[in-house]
């Protein structure tokens, strides 16, 4: 018997069967147009396994504080101990804060001194006026004096008249000089305030920063979480910051993350691109570290483009999957073993 795929085929044939051989039965074999090749099914149906690294879904880095003003080395004076369950708002670690507690006592001192300065320069300024004021009534006083005698010149002499001229004249120029000079004096003793009312802003912007420092140099948990020390060079050799050390600002301090909700990374290779393709797929996590501990995980997301070095052909493709279950043995950086299951398929 001779199988062939396409139906024209199998009617021709046996039309020539029939006419060499008509004894011989002839079996027409159907075969469906979407049928897939069985390497192909293998191909999609089977299990992809990779290597990876647990990792937390939530995770903040802290850093070395970064405070305004003349930095330099800050010293460690307190640090929480590796592996503590911290909540949110908790002191992770502190830092000396000798220096910004003088600068803000000494600023806090030019503070008040500049604001008596200026009440004392107020109150100054108010006399002055009260002053001029004064003599600028008494100046208007002797005018309108000078002008009442000036009414008398028809019964006065013209000596008395002419002296009587002459001072309502004076009285008149030094009315007019004393409201000139009120005017620049209180333009002048508004300036002087207001310099020294500037001094005071600026001195309290930086007694502002002070405590701002001091605040900064108190670090706490932004999270609940696990707190897990990072490494960094100190004394020829790698090794978590302790009390007593200096740290530049921005320097790597401790990471804080939360281990109820842990994912793992891995890397899929561009062949079995096709096992991530599609929401669905689900994996299996074994954990280098304890052998026989399974976890299930899901895929939450794969990068859309495979990359790779600059000088290598292999591409892989990027892919989260979230563990399902809570475990005190998922902690960051393990490395783990993952079986990835694609979508549709039976674990």
């Amino acid at each position: 018997m001779l199988a062939f795929r396409s139906p024209l085929c199998v009617v021709t044939a046996a039309g020539v069967m029939g006419v060499a051989c008509s004894h011989a039965p002839v079996h027409e074999l159907s075969v469906r147009a979407d049928a897939r090749e069985p390497a192909a099914i293998e191909l999609f149906q089977r299990h992809v396994r990779s290597t990876g690294t647990i990792q937390a879904f939530r995770v903040f880095n802290v850093l070395v504080p970064q405070i305004r003003g003349p930095g330099g080395r800050l010293t460690l004076t307190r640090l929480i101990p590796n592996g503590t369950q911290a909540n949110q708002g908790d002191v992770l670690a502190e830092f000396d804060r000798t220096q910004q507690v003088d600068d803000a006592r000494d600023t806090k001192a030019k503070v008040d001194d500049l604001a008596h300065q200026i009440e004392q320069l107020r109150a100054q300024y108010r006399s002055d006026a009260a002053k001029r004021s004064s003599d600028l009534k008494q100046a208007e006083a002797d005018l309108a004096k000078a002008e009442i005698e000036l009414q008398k010149g028809e019964v006065l002499s013209e000596i008395d008249r002419l002296k009587n001229q002459a001072k309502a004249e004076s009285a008149r120029a030094r009315v007019a000089s004393l409201k000139k000079s009120g005017h620049f004096h209180d333009l002048a003793e508004t300036a002087g305030v207001r310099i020294l009312e500037l001094q005071r802003d600026r001195q309290q912007v930086a007694l502002e920063r002070a405590q701002t420092n001091m605040e900064k140099l108190t670090v706490r948990a932004p999270i609940t979480g696990m707190v897990a020390l990072e490494s960094t060079w100190r004394n020829g050799s790698a090794g978590p910051m302790q009390v007593g050390d200096q740290g530049w600002p921005g320097q790597a301090l401790v990471r804080i993350f939360d281990p109820s909700d842990m994912v793992v990374i891995t890397m899929v290779s561009e062949p079995d691109g096709a096992a991530i393709a599609q929401r669905g797929a689900r994996a299996k996590v074994y954990l280098d570290a304890y052998p026989g501990a399974v976890f299930d995980a899901h895929l939450e997301a794969a990068s859309p483009v495979a990359s790779g070095g600059i000088q290598s052909p292999i591409r892989s493709f990027t892919a989260r999957f979230r563990l399902e279950q809570r475990d005190r043995r998922l902690l960051p950086d393990l490395s783990a073993a993952v079986e990835i299951v694609p979508a549709g398929v039976k674990p």
